[in-house]
């Protein structure tokens, strides 16, 4: 649908759809957060603490593996039929998540739950760049990303106050509501153009590929080290056999005409470090959201609330930056504009150094402000040059295989830092690392940060040079 209002903002034209958008978002980002703070309630009302963290685990890995398809499919049937299937699937696993009789039925409710958001959010993201020009984009985005801000710090408070005023069930019943109006206004608002030529088939053997590789990938790393030990014979089957098929599928992608996510198009500079670089911020946000809030907490004795002062900070600073990278990288260009973000990344991490055991918690705050700051003006304006530089019928594959690096990145960044912290401290009854040596575990965390900052960095030297193209858009716009 071209665009017919220049602003971009709720009160504009296609501010209904971009309201709708971020409400879709909103339903991922509350459920990837909201449970935290209840799921000791959970175990205790359902009896099952062993299983507890499966309750993360299996939204995570039904919204990583479904991504990549989502993408992909909503370049085959268009993408208003697939964000409403995904709104669908939420609604769906919201309902059995609420009347849950057992730890077994929440868990096949996570289970639809994520495959729901690993459809909304590629989908969301490829409309908004499907609707809104290269000079909108970034500041479209900015409001999505913005969403992941707010739910950040609401997502816990709300979790912890429907478990013990309400019900932990209302966590999951308060989506029904939200996904029915989201629907309505996609439904009402949203015009896509007709699908132009006769359809792509569906790729099945690709598909099968692709979703058990990434299964059995990402389960050997988010269990390795906890679940059972890395040079354990689990260990070895689950990873060996993930990687046999993610290279199988590797192989019958490079060979197929059509296959389910086209490799092929990583090898276009922008869209290959693109991707290398969403895989890149998963692994660095990941290190620093699970334990900055564990290093003010266990080593400088603040509670979760201020805890997550210093953590929010970050997700403040990314979509400030974000809706502003726009104007940046149509004067410098994608390169630059990355370059920039990357070299605020390995500012903050580097500052993170620096902490001890009496620092301010004001500090910690800083340096996480700087990494959202440089994730904004790197994350966002990559993405946008990946999708600008394919195709409307690619693109929504090329979004999708952006957003599960970042799944996977996630995943390895769970599996180093996992194995840092645990190496060195011992778990306390609720899993969290405690002891003398926490300090000291979370510097080598901190060190592994900084160092993936620094790749991150040179990954966005790696860009295409896009300054001329820049200042050749900026003309035209003056003519």
């Amino acid at each position: 649908m071209p665009p017919t209002s220049a602003s971009v903002g709720l009160r504009s034209e296609r501010g209904p759809i971009l309201l709708s958008l971020m409400l879709a978002t909103a339903l991922v980002a509350l459920d990837a957060t909201i449970i935290a703070t209840a799921s000791s309630t959970i175990a205790s009302d359902l009896g099952s603490f062993a299983q507890v963290p499966w309750l993360f685990s299996a939204y995570l890995l039904a919204q990583a593996v479904s991504t990549p398809l989502a993408g992909r499919l909503s370049d085959i049937f268009g993408r208003k039929r697939l964000i409403l299937a995904g709104v669908a699937l939420f609604f769906i696993g919201s309902i059995v998540c609420g009347a849950a009789w057992s730890m077994g039925a929440l868990i096949a409710g996570r289970v639809i739950q994520g495959l729901g958001a690993g459809t909304v959010m590629p989908v969301s993201q490829t409309i908004a760049a499907d609707i809104y020009t290269l000079e909108e984009r970034a500041k479209a985005q900015g409001y999505i990303a913005s969403v992941w801000a707010i739910s950040s710090v609401l997502g816990p408070t709300l979790g912890g106050a429907f478990s013990e005023f309400l019900s932990w069930r209302w966590i999951f019943l308060v989506n029904i509501p939200l996904c029915a109006i989201a629907a309505w206004m996609i439904v009402r608002r949203y015009k896509e153009s007709p699908l132009e030529g006769k359809r792509d088939p569906i790729d099945v053997t690709g598909a099968l590929l692709l979703t058990g590789g990434s299964v059995l990938l990402l389960v050997g790393l988010l269990e390795g080290g906890s679940t059972w030990a890395w040079a354990s014979t689990p260990s070895f089957a689950v990873l060996g056999v993930g990687a046999i098929l993610a290279v199988w599928f590797a192989v019958h992608a490079l060979r197929a005409s059509r296959p389910i996510v086209d490799l092929r198009l990583l090898q276009r500079r922008v869209v290959g470090v693109s991707t290398a670089i969403s895989l890149v911020v998963g692994v660095i946000v990941l290190g620093l959201t699970t334990y900055v809030p564990i290093y003010a907490q266990g080593v400088l004795g603040y509670g979760p609330l201020i805890a997550g002062f210093a953590l929010a900070a970050m997700t403040l600073g990314w979509p400030l930056s974000a809706s502003n990278s726009g104007r940046l990288y149509l004067r410098l260009g994608f390169r630059v504009t990355a370059m920039v973000g990357s070299a605020l990344v390995v500012l903050g991490a580097a500052a993170t150094l620096l902490l001890g055991e009496s620092t301010p918690l004001i500090a910690t705050a800083g340096a996480t402000f700087i990494v959202g700051v440089g994730m904004g003006l790197t994350a966002i304006p990559t993405l946008v040059a990946a999708q600008s530089s394919v195709a409307h019928t690619t693109r929504g594959a090329v979004t999708g295989v952006n957003v599960f690096a970042r799944s996977l990145g996630s995943a390895l960044g769970v599996a180093v830092c996992g194995a840092i912290v645990n190496s060195r401290v011992d778990l306390g009854a609720d899993g969290t690392p405690q002891g003398e040596g926490l300090m000291g575990a979370l510097h080598v965390v901190f060190i592994f940060v900084t160092v993936t900052a620094v790749v991150l960095a040179v990954l966005a030297a790696l860009m295409p040079r896009d300054r001329e193209a820049a200042q050749q858009r900026r003309a035209e716009q003056a003519a």
